[in-house]
């Protein structure tokens, strides 16, 4: 981007940072869901040992859901009050997506900070290669919200987004999550892990990333 659109992309990070400061609803919605269901499955075992591939999948399925609730409110506001048009007549297209998208990473990776540790005590799980584990977190959210933020901007004006939201995000991020399922399991067993799950998160997380761009440009 240039710098005027990154600057612009920068504006727009902070008006959607102070209004979710403000209002904090999409965060609330996404903290509650995460510890319901991690208490929920938590419970629900009675304390059972569970395979370290199963607790990398209850994980992401935990971050996806969590993730759905609060992306798919991205573009709400603006819709809301009518002011999405001014926004992209003011602001170029690229800076518009990639604010909102910068918004929606740091959104997600709050949470993680605040699910993960919650996470680990309930299900008494221990962290082997806590980079390996960083490190497809960040891949995996970043993939998330590169594509999230497209979807809530496909769905902004349909009526049953709730609904439709999850629907189109899955397939998309689907590629993401069985590599970082994988790695996941290798980053809490310690066990070796293949260097081209990592490679194929970060060529696809830039696949969606630029898909992203382009599409975004067609859209009204």
């Amino acid at each position: 981007m240039k710098l005027s659109n990154f600057l612009q992309a920068a504006a727009i990070f902070h008006k959607d940072f102070l209004v979710g400061l403000r209002r904090r609803a999409a965060f609330a919605a996404m903290a509650m869901f995460s510890l319901t269901a991690i208490a929920s499955m938590s419970l629900s075992v009675g304390g059972i040992l569970i395979e370290p591939k199963l607790l990398a999948a209850l994980l992401w399925v935990v971050i996806f859901f969590a993730a759905g609730a609060g992306i798919s409110g991205t573009f709400e506001d603006e819709a809301a009050a009518g002011t999405l048009a001014t926004l992209k007549l003011y602001a170029a297209p690229q800076a518009v997506l990639f604010g909102k998208m910068a918004f929606t990473l740091a959104s997600l990776l709050a949470l993680t900070i605040f699910l993960l540790p919650v996470f680990l005590i309930l299900f008494d799980a221990a962290v082997a290669q806590i980079f390996l584990l960083l490190a497809t977190i960040l891949l995996g959210l970043t993939g998330i919200a590169a594509a999230g933020t497209l979807t809530a901007a496909l769905t902004v004006s349909a009526s049953t987004k709730g609904g439709l939201f999850p629907i189109l995000l899955f397939p998309v991020t689907l590629p993401i999550f069985l590599p970082a399922i994988s790695l996941t399991e290798a980053a809490l067993t310690g066990a070796e892990f293949a260097p081209e799950f990592l490679l194929a998160m970060i060529f696809y997380d830039a696949i969606l990333t630029v898909a992203s761009s382009i599409l975004y440009d067609f859209l009204d």
